[in-house]
C-alpha cells in the first residue's frame, strides 16, 4: 500500500520545515509519498522549500498565486499516484504520529475513509466560538447526510484515492472540507473515525481560517446535499 501526503503551504516560513521534517521522520508503516503544494506564498516560504525541502521529497507544486487549501488540495490530489490520500498541513497543528492510526482500519480491511476527530482526542482547548463554530458544522453535516460525525473541518481525512477520481472539487479555500465530506457521503461512503491529538492555533499565531469560511462552509453543506 501507498499512501500519498499532501502538504498544503502558504506563508509558513517559520514551520514549514519543522512540520516536513516531522513528517518525514515518521515511521508510518507503509510506502510513503510526500507532495508539497505552495499556494503562491510571498514571505520567502518558497525560497526555503527550494533550498531546504525540494530534494527530501518525491514532488513539489508551486502555484503561481494564492488560491486557497481547496486549489492547493485539488492539485495535490491531481498528482498523487497513491492508493490513499491525506492532507497534512504545514502549521504544525496536527501530528504526523496519529498518522499510522488512520491507517490501522485501511490496513484491516474496515474502511475506505479515516477522520482523524479532534473533539475525542487530547487537544490544545479552542477559543469558545471555534468550538462553537467546528460543532455546529458537523451537526448541520450529521442531520442533512444522516451520519453521526464529531468532527467534518478535520484535516486529516485519510480516503481511498479512487473515490476522488471523477469528483469535481470546486472549492478554492477551506470550503474544501465540506465540500469532500458532502460528497463522500454523498456516495454513501462510511466514514470511520479515529481520536488525534491537536495542538490549534489562533490568529495571533497565524491561523488563516476566519469567521466568514464558516459561513461558506454552511452554504456548501446545504448546496451539495441537494446538488453534485
Amino acid at each position: 500500500m501507498k499512501l500519498s501526503v499532501i502538504v498544503p503551504v502558504y506563508n509558513e516560513r517559520e514551520l514549514v520545515v519543522k512540520s516536513v521534517n516531522n513528517l518525514l521522520d515518521t515511521d508510518l508503516g507503509v510506502e510513503r509519498e510526500v507532495i508539497i503544494v505552495d499556494d503562491g506564498s510571498t514571505d520567502g516560504t518558497k525560497e526555503i522549500i527550494e533550498s531546504e525541502l525540494e530534494s527530501r521529497v518525491d514532488k513539489v507544486l508551486y502555484l503561481q498565486k494564492n488560491q486557497g487549501k481547496g486549489a492547493a488540495l485539488r492539485a495535490g490530489f491531481a498528482a498523487a499516484t497513491g492508493d490513499f490520500v491525506i492532507p497534512h498541513d504545514a502549521d504544525m497543528e496536527y501530528d504526523p504520529d496519529d498518522i499510522p492510526k488512520l491507517l490501522e482500519p485501511v490496513l484491516k480491511g474496515r474502511a475506505d475513509v479515516v477522520y482523524g476527530s479532534r473533539f475525542t482526542g487530547p487537544h490544545r482547548n479552542m477559543f469558545f466560538f471555534h468550538w462553537i463554530g467546528n460543532r455546529f458544522l458537523t451537526f448541520v453535516t450529521n442531520v442533512l447526510y444522516n451520519t453521526t460525525l464529531s468532527d467534518m473541518e478535520t484535516c486529516y481525512k485519510l480516503i481511498r484515492r479512487s473515490l476522488l477520481e471523477g469528483m469535481e472539487i470546486r472549492s478554492d479555500r477551506f470550503g474544501v472540507e465540506p465540500e469532500l465530506t458532502a460528497k463522500l457521503l454523498k456516495k454513501r461512503v462510511r466514514i470511520y473515525e479515529i481520536p488525534i491529538s491537536y495542538y490549534g492555533r489562533e490568529f495571533e499565531e497565524g491561523k488563516k481560517i476566519t469567521w466568514r469560511d464558516g459561513f461558506s462552509a454552511l452554504w456548501m453543506l446545504i448546496k451539495y446535499r441537494f446538488v453534485d
